[in-house]
């Protein structure tokens, strides 16, 4: 394994390797050299700002956009205004800040989304430098003008943007600056001559960097950490310091021999490393310095972009791109020369057991009697995910394989989701889908994030691929990525709305998660109703179908859809929706050729909207419907002329509607209004709106009897109704001769009784006899026990011979009515022997 180590390099007590990534797919004639320059960390895009060849009024600069690997994404010609740089957004989001201080905002595929303006006085000052940074709050834009402000925009997303004091003795552009973000808080760091600065929301402070050298000179370049926790400077006397980014701490403090200012300086610091260091490049020089005196150097025949990765640096060239970074200690342990690692060991012995060698036996009995094999397995896995080379992964994957056969209790997880994992980065390092991410940025980025940027940049089946055989939950994983996929594919201008529909609902089924309403709506903003209408029959919840519907001014369709959906809130959504949009005539029209949704429209204007259900009932004819509308109505109207108004219109209708008893019945309403208006004139009575039978109540408790009977004649009360009404109030009000005189007027159609027991009610027993004489023999026995006359009643009951009756009477006796009971007991034996 010696050649493993062939390219590394020492630095203090870490080695550095250079790892190649890519040969990169782009042809660029001149290289990188006068070009504006952007690639996104996490093996994110790469653009470019390239100047035409041949200067003249007519040419432009062409904008282009490639993956990491250099294959082209888009390019087109920059139109706009002189651009001071480029930048990516944590979303792949291209950033170009003008001159004006506009920073036009386009995606992956060179397709304009929007802009925003750093403020008014930029316009007049103009943009000297910009920087594009990422703080906790998203993605930041910093500017220095004309005027020597600084204006920072933490997060384009929710813009506020904000103007920091001014810099004594600032005169145009700094020296050079950094932005700082610390504790919540977004900072400038400065350098004027001599001096350093902090410009914060309210202060300009004079820093100083502690233990910085007084031989050093100012400050001409300056560069913070990925993480933002550390900072670098470079001075123009060649000295390197570095630091926390709070200025509280030093690191350490290097002479490069440099005095030249570099044209990119860089962090390189792995996770949990405690060396830092900075990697600084000149025309033809790279130069990694640490913590001691020692740099390393690299010779540069190109020039050289420099990009800030979580572990590492990654140097991209017009012919290829390197991954610069600090060898992994566990790296070190397993392939440094004669080394006595457990994972070294246990490499060696997997390679001596597939040459047949007994070696393998004797270096695993050496790993075994340190009790090391269990450490030595996780260092071998530990080291695959670190390593680029597939061939190595390999071999220490499988040593860590051979070594875990001779244990009995280690758990295989972590060897499990390293090669899931290798194998996942292996397929997203491929120079076609040029993502070169390592295991620690992968880790970093989390697979829901690699998914986004691979459906992002429409690798779909790749997506897919690695979510089912990472096994992430459909609604995370694959209906995401086909949500994704069929909202790209409606936007395909070259296919029929038929075609589209047809491969969408082909591909993603009945995925879980998936809503085709959603889909649609995607295919409406892009211009196309008809497909959005097609996508829609495939959505199975009409409650998503509706909303879109309705905005697409498919009013007709959206109420067919609620309608079979049986949700009659949905319905009345619908209802309410087109009634606000369309004009009357329209709206009752529509409704007509639903009858659901106009029977649950009835319903709600019975309870909220009288009048419109007159206007329903008018527009259908439904003369019926129309008249109980008026009937209804005229109760609630308290002047007698708008309620006979309205309840003869109320008769018209019934007559068209040939409904001759409800007209009757309607007429008779009114002849009852007339009449109580007349007594109401004449009386007083204040009768006017009671029922026949309360209107006859009242009459007969006023003592208006006359007037009871015409209204009796007149409206034909039925006489058993009217006899009950007279005879409760004659006898009430103890109007006995009245009430004697009544009974002999006609024969009672109510019967005798009647007039026995509502007597008895008023406690008069000499008015109630007089009336027994007149029952019913079938009552007599009833008659007499309401009076209490139980010989009376014994007399009948015997005289019938109904042993019913007897037994009723005998119920009532008591021990002094004996002779009443003997002739009862006599009458019942005899009664019985026949």
């Amino acid at each position: 394994m010696a050649f493993i180590t062939a390219n590394w390099n020492p630095l203090g007590e870490a080695f550095y390797r250079k790892t190649e990534l890519y040969e990169m797919c782009w042809n660029l004639r001149d290289g990188l050299r006068d070009s504006l320059v952007a690639a996104a960390p996490y093996g994110g895009p790469i653009a470019l700002l390239r100047e035409p060849l041949r200067r003249s009024p007519s040419s432009r600069p062409q904008l282009e956009i490639y993956s990491a690997s250099g294959v082209g994404i888009a390019s087109f010609p920059w139109k706009s205004g002189p651009v001071v740089q480029l930048g990516w957004t944590v979303s792949d989001e291209l950033l170009c800040i003008q001159e004006d201080g506009s920073v036009l905002i386009y995606d992956l595929f060179g397709s304009f989304k929007r802009h925003f303006s750093m403020g008014q006085e930029v316009v007049q000052t103009q943009v000297l430098e910009a920087k594009v940074f990422h703080s906790p709050y998203g993605t930041g834009v910093a500017i220095v003008t004309g005027s020597s402000r600084f204006t920072l925009a933490t997060n384009i997303d929710d813009l506020k943007l904000r103007r920091l004091p001014e810099v004594p003795g600032l005169q145009g552009k700094p020296s050079c600056w950094v932005v700082l973000t610390q504790d919540r808080q977004t900072k400038v760091l400065l350098s004027n001559g001599l001096d350093l600065y902090i410009v914060d929301n309210t202060s300009c402070t004079a820093v100083v960097p502690p233990g910085l050298s007084p031989q050093a000179g100012s400050v001409v370049h300056m560069s913070v950490s990925f993480s933002y926790k550390y900072l670098a400077l470079f001075t123009d006397s060649g000295h390197l310091w570095t630091g926390t980014s709070n200025l509280q701490e030093k690191l350490s403090e290097v002479d490069t021999k440099k005095t030249t200012t570099p044209r990119q300086m860089v962090w390189c610091r792995r996770p949990k490393s405690q060396q830092p260091s900075v990697v600084l490049m000149w025309d033809r020089l790279l130069l990694v310095a640490g913590v001691c005196n020692d740099t390393i150097q690299f010779p540069l025949e190109d020039p050289c972009v420099l990009i800030g990765e979580l572990d590492g640096v990654r140097i991209i060239s017009s012919t290829n791109q390197e991954l610069l970074q600090e060898v992994p200690l566990v790296c070190q342990d397993i392939f440094k020369i004669a080394s006595m690692a457990p994972g070294a060991l246990l490499l060696e012995a997997h390679r001596e057991y597939e040459k047949l060698s007994q070696k393998a036996d004797e270096y695993l009995r050496e790993i075994k009697e340190q009790s090391m094999l269990g450490e030595a397995v996780k260092q071998c896995v530990e080291a695959a995910g670190h390593e680029y080379d597939t061939n190595t992964q390999k071999s220490l994957m499988r040593a860590a394989s051979f070594g875990k056969c001779f244990l009995t209790d280690f758990s295989p997880d972590q060897f499990v989701s390293t090669c899931r994992e290798l194998r996942v980065l292996n397929s997203v390092r491929e120079s076609s889908v040029g993502l070169p991410l390592t295991h620690a940025q992968f880790k970093q980025m989390t697979v829901q994030v690699l998914i986004d940027r691979l459906v992002y940049r429409q690798f779909y089946p790749l997506a897919i691929e690695i979510c089912r055989y990472l096994k992430i939950p459909d609604y995370q994983g694959v209906s995401r990525v086909l949500k994704h996929w069929a909202s790209c594919k409606v936007q395909q201008k070259d296919l029929s709305d038929e075609a589209i529909a047809r491969a969408v609902c082909v591909k993603v089924g009945d995925s879980p998660g998936v809503s085709y309403s959603d889909i649609a709506a995607r295919a409406y903003e892009c211009g196309r109703t008809e497909l959005a209408i097609k996508l829609l029959d495939f959505e199975a919840r009409s409650g998503e179908q509706v909303p879109l519907l309705l905005k697409m001014k498919r009013s007709q369709l959206a109420l067919s859809k609620a309608v079979e959906s049986g949700d009659t809130d949905l319905v009345y959504t619908v209802v309410s929706y087109l009634k606000n949009e369309m004009n009357r005539g329209d709206f009752f029209m529509t409704l007509r050729n639903q009858p659901v949704a106009l029977s649950l429209y009835r319903q709600f204007c019975k309870l909220q909207e009288q009048e419109t259900l007159k206007d329903l009932y008018n527009q259908d004819d439904d003369h019926q419907e129309l008249a109980n509308y008026y009937v209804t109505a005229s109760y609630k109207e308290k002047r007698l002329e708008s309620r006979l108004s309205l309840l003869q219109s109320a008769v018209d209708e019934y007559n068209k509607a040939k409904n001759e008893f409800a007209a009757k019945a309607t007429e008779d309403e009114m002849r009852l209004l007339r009449f109580q208006r007349k007594l109401d004139d004449e009386k007083g009575a204040g009768l006017l709106g009671l029922s026949l039978q309360a209107t006859m109540e009242a009459l007969l408790a006023l003592g208006l009897h006359k007037q009871a009977e015409q209204l009796y004649r007149d409206f034909r009360v039925p006489d058993k109704r009217y006899w009950w009404l007279k005879l409760k109030s004659l006898a009430e009000k103890e109007e006995w001769e009245e009430l004697e005189k009544f009974s002999k007027s006609k024969k009672s159609p109510i019967g005798y009784l009647a007039f026995v027991e509502v007597c008895m009610k008023c406690n008069n027993k000499y008015e109630a006899k007089k009336y027994v004489s007149k029952v019913t023999p079938e009552q007599k026995v009833k008659a007499h026990l309401a009076v209490s006359d139980l010989e009376g009643a014994a007399d009948a009951a015997i005289e019938r011979r109904n042993e019913a009756e007897m037994g009723a009477v005998l119920s009532r006796c008591s021990a002094s009515d004996r002779l009443v009971i003997d002739r009862l007991n006599r009458a019942r034996a005899g009664a019985a022997k026949k």
